[in-house]
């Protein structure tokens, strides 16, 4: 499936084809952008698109590829199973955590619970 702008709990939601090219730049981030321009509020990009540097905090890519969705006024979901990268690090750990507990950036399992958060971010 190529990425697609789908509404998902009455919110278009651009969701990232998990087969799709990975976001391994700053400039791969920002073509996601353009194309939630289409019409999304929301980035739903499944965890294996990110390059492995997004979960290693030192690199700052994480931080990078968040301000860029933050500077653009969109919602940035990261969907997907990340346990084994919580697993290393305490520091990702609590990003995820103070992420999940704002409205602009969220880490969630799958499309369901997405689902879920955006009923009850209304």
């Amino acid at each position: 499936m190529p990425d697609e702008i789908q509404e998902r709990a009455g919110v278009p939601v651009l969701v990232c084809d998990p087969a799709g090219p990975p976001v391994a730049t700053e400039q791969d981030a920002l073509d996601l952008v353009g194309a939630a321009f289409l019409g999304a509020q929301v980035v739903a990009v499944p965890a294996n698109r990110l390059d492995p540097r997004f979960f290693s905090l030192g690199t700052r890519f994480a931080g990078d590829v968040m301000q860029k969705f933050v500077n653009y006024r969109l919602r940035l979901a990261v969907v997907g199973d990340i346990s084994a990268h919580l697993a290393e690090s305490s520091a990702l750990r609590a990003l995820v955590h103070e992420a999940n507990q704002g409205g602009q950036i969220w880490f969630v399992p799958d499309l369901n619970a997405l689902d879920a958060r955006l009923r009850t971010a209304r």
